[in-house]
């Protein structure tokens, strides 16, 4: 059985939070480079931090963002491998993204064309 992917967009509450010391910030990439390692085999693309602004497309035009009114901010995305929800849940669950105060992670499947 192949494996099938799963989008996991980062999210967390807006506003202003603050800024992690060096020491804080060398054990969140420790905590973070032993999960990539632990679960090599189900990150497909590490994905990254998405940048503020952007656009919005559609047929007649193309405006700026923000795109949506909401007490969430979606700050990055990776795209995982596994066989089911449950072992892609597995994978976002002991990410050290999901750790911080006020972090989610909403897990999508990806189908096939």
């Amino acid at each position: 059985m192949s494996k099938k992917k799963y989008l996991c967009i980062q999210r967390s509450v807006g506003g202003q939070c603050e800024q992690p010391s060096p020491a804080q910030m060398e054990e969140m990439y420790a905590k973070f480079l032993s999960w990539k390692e632990k679960f090599a085999d189900n990150i497909f693309d590490m994905g990254g931090r998405l940048e503020a602004g952007g656009k919005v497309v559609t047929a007649e035009s193309a405006t700026d963002g923000p795109f949506v009114e909401t007490k969430e901010i979606v700050g990055g995305y990776m795209v995982v491998e596994a066989e089911s929800y449950e072992e892609a849940m597995e994978v976002a669950r002991e990410s050290p993204g999901v750790l911080m105060p006020g972090s989610s992670i909403e897990i999508r499947e990806i189908g096939n064309p």
